[in-house]
């Protein structure tokens, strides 16, 4: 039986890049801009209890799955996650250090939702928030990897390790999805757990960009506050570009690979060898 939805040819493993980022991590390495800064700052800091939480969902159901194609993705995903939530602890220690953030503040009410997940929220649900989490994932880092205007002006560092992290999304972007659907995951959890789990992410986001921005002076500026509005929204647009892939999920066909943008990875490949 034949449970995983990826392409049949389709097949990948973990990278194991390194980034030289203090000095991009000390200023506003963004164009100078506090607020695109931040934002991404925010999305590392998010990103190891994020990252946690995908492997410990998808590993409670690693027994239900009988497709050798299927298997050997899950342990790749696991790889991927895992070495993920490493680079990014360490980038995120490394932030707060140089930049004075204060961790503790940062992390509690993380720690504090996650632990309140754990029991009690049933684990296929867990499960279906990781698939809708994998889904948004992916499809903002595709548009990203589409247009090439998320990092304009941005630390070429900093923006290879948020290309490196996207490129690997895509590529198990369908995993845990898959398991889901061979736990036999309901498609009424599946919609409203994306709900949910959207909300906590960008509610997660915006408080700690909110912290960096008090800390660095900037929270009260009306100008940052324009231009974010307008990064995200109006040009490039990040978030309202991803508005139609992401509702996607809400239909009751979907799959993550009906969108095949594997082609993103060659180009992303072909550029890493050239350079």
């Amino acid at each position: 039986m034949r449970q995983s939805g990826s392409p049949k040819e389709h097949s990948f493993s973990p990278r194991r890049p390194s980034f030289d980022l203090e000095s991009a991590l000390a200023h506003d390495w963004h164009g100078g801009s506090a607020f695109r800064t931040a934002w991404f700052n925010a999305l590392s800091m998010m990103s190891p209890y994020g990252e946690r939480f995908f492997i410990d969902s998808v590993n409670e159901f690693r027994d239900r799955i009988e497709d050798p194609q299927l298997k050997s993705e899950v342990q790749a995903f696991l790889m991927q996650e895992t070495n993920h939530l490493h680079q990014h602890k360490k980038v995120n220690e490394l932030l707060c250090s140089v930049r004075g953030y204060d961790m503790r503040a940062i992390e509690e009410p993380i720690l504090s939702r996650a632990e309140w997940t754990k029991k009690n929220v049933p684990a296929i649900r867990r499960l279906a928030g990781t698939a809708a989490n994998e889904h948004l994932t992916a499809v903002l880092v595709a548009d990203m990897l589409r247009h090439n205007d998320s990092f304009i002006g941005a630390d070429p560092g900093m923006a290879d390790l948020w290309y490196w992290h996207g490129i690997e999304e895509i590529e198990h972007k369908s995993v845990a999805f898959d398991v889901y659907q061979a736990a036999e995951g309901s498609l009424k959890d599946r919609r409203l757990v994306q709900i949910f789990g959207t909300v906590f992410f960008l509610s997660g986001t915006f408080r700690i960009l909110r912290l960096m921005l008090k800390h660095d002076g900037k929270l009260w500026s009306l100008r940052e506050w324009l231009s974010g509005f307008k990064f995200l929204f109006v040009k490039p647009g990040v978030l309202r570009r991803a508005c139609i892939p992401y509702f996607r999920f809400l239909q009751k066909d979907f799959h993550p690979w009906h969108d095949d943008d594997r082609y993103l990875i060659e180009e992303w490949e072909a550029k890493r060898q050239s350079s």
